[in-house]
Protein backbone atom coordinates (compact mmCIF):
# COMPACT_ATOMS: atom_id res chain seq x y z
CA UNK A 1 0.00 0.00 0.00
CA UNK A 2 1.10 3.58 -0.62
CA UNK A 3 0.91 5.98 2.34
CA UNK A 4 0.92 9.72 1.67
CA UNK A 5 1.49 12.45 4.26
CA UNK A 6 -0.82 15.13 2.91
CA UNK A 7 0.85 18.24 4.36
CA UNK A 8 4.41 17.25 3.52
CA UNK A 9 3.74 15.44 0.24
CA UNK A 10 5.92 12.49 1.34
CA UNK A 11 4.99 8.94 0.37
CA UNK A 12 6.14 5.54 1.52
CA UNK A 13 5.11 1.93 1.14
CA UNK A 14 3.52 -0.15 3.89
CA UNK A 15 2.77 -3.86 3.76
CA UNK A 16 1.30 -6.10 6.45
CA UNK A 17 2.34 -7.09 9.02
CA UNK A 18 4.07 -3.70 9.41
CA UNK A 19 2.05 -0.94 11.04
CA UNK A 20 1.86 2.50 9.44
CA UNK A 21 4.27 3.75 12.11
CA UNK A 22 6.81 0.98 11.45
CA UNK A 23 6.62 1.51 7.69
CA UNK A 24 7.14 5.26 8.12
CA UNK A 25 10.23 4.65 10.24
CA UNK A 26 11.62 2.23 7.65
CA UNK A 27 11.20 5.02 5.08
CA UNK A 28 13.06 7.55 7.24
CA UNK A 29 9.95 9.38 8.44
CA UNK A 30 9.39 10.04 12.13
CA UNK A 31 5.78 10.18 13.28
CA UNK A 32 5.16 11.22 16.89
CA UNK A 33 4.83 8.09 19.04
CA UNK A 34 5.31 6.82 22.55
CA UNK A 35 3.58 3.64 23.79
CA UNK A 36 3.32 1.79 20.46
CA UNK A 37 0.37 -0.23 21.75
CA UNK A 38 -2.64 1.97 20.93
CA UNK A 39 -3.28 3.54 24.31
CA UNK A 40 -1.34 6.81 24.74
CA UNK A 41 -2.68 8.54 21.58
CA UNK A 42 0.61 10.35 20.91
CA UNK A 43 0.55 9.17 17.29
CA UNK A 44 -3.10 10.03 16.53
CA UNK A 45 -3.56 11.47 13.05
CA UNK A 46 -6.36 12.04 10.58
CA UNK A 47 -6.83 9.71 7.64
CA UNK A 48 -8.49 11.55 4.77
CA UNK A 49 -8.64 8.52 2.46
CA UNK A 50 -7.93 4.82 2.54
CA UNK A 51 -8.55 2.11 5.12
CA UNK A 52 -6.78 0.38 7.98
CA UNK A 53 -7.30 -2.58 10.27
CA UNK A 54 -5.97 -2.71 13.79
CA UNK A 55 -3.60 -5.14 15.51
CA UNK A 56 -5.67 -4.80 18.69
CA UNK A 57 -9.42 -5.15 19.17
CA UNK A 58 -10.18 -1.61 20.34
CA UNK A 59 -7.47 1.04 19.95
CA UNK A 60 -7.59 4.18 22.11
CA UNK A 61 -10.03 6.02 19.84
CA UNK A 62 -13.58 7.08 20.59
CA UNK A 63 -16.35 6.00 18.25
CA UNK A 64 -16.67 9.62 17.06
CA UNK A 65 -12.94 9.82 16.33
CA UNK A 66 -13.14 6.60 14.30
CA UNK A 67 -16.10 7.98 12.34
CA UNK A 68 -14.20 11.22 11.66
CA UNK A 69 -11.27 9.26 10.23
CA UNK A 70 -8.71 9.42 13.02
CA UNK A 71 -6.26 6.51 13.26
CA UNK A 72 -3.47 5.36 15.56
CA UNK A 73 -0.55 4.54 13.22
CA UNK A 74 1.25 2.52 15.92
CA UNK A 75 -1.37 -0.26 15.72
CA UNK A 76 -2.89 0.45 12.28
CA UNK A 77 -2.12 -1.72 9.27
CA UNK A 78 -3.00 -0.22 5.89
CA UNK A 79 -5.51 -2.26 3.89
CA UNK A 80 -5.70 0.28 1.04
CA UNK A 81 -3.66 3.26 -0.12
CA UNK A 82 -3.84 5.81 2.69
CA UNK A 83 -3.57 9.57 2.97
CA UNK A 84 -2.92 10.92 6.45
CA UNK A 85 -2.42 14.31 8.06
CA UNK A 86 0.44 14.28 10.57
CA UNK A 87 1.67 17.88 10.94
CA UNK A 88 4.43 16.95 13.43
CA UNK A 89 6.02 14.34 11.12
CA UNK A 90 9.67 14.84 10.27
CA UNK A 91 12.37 13.10 8.30
CA UNK A 92 15.49 11.60 9.86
Amino acid sequence: MKITLAGQGWTFDAEAPDTVLEAAEQAGIRLPSSCRNGTCRTCICLSTSGAVRYKIEWPGLSLDEKREGYILPCVAIATADLTIEAPAASQF
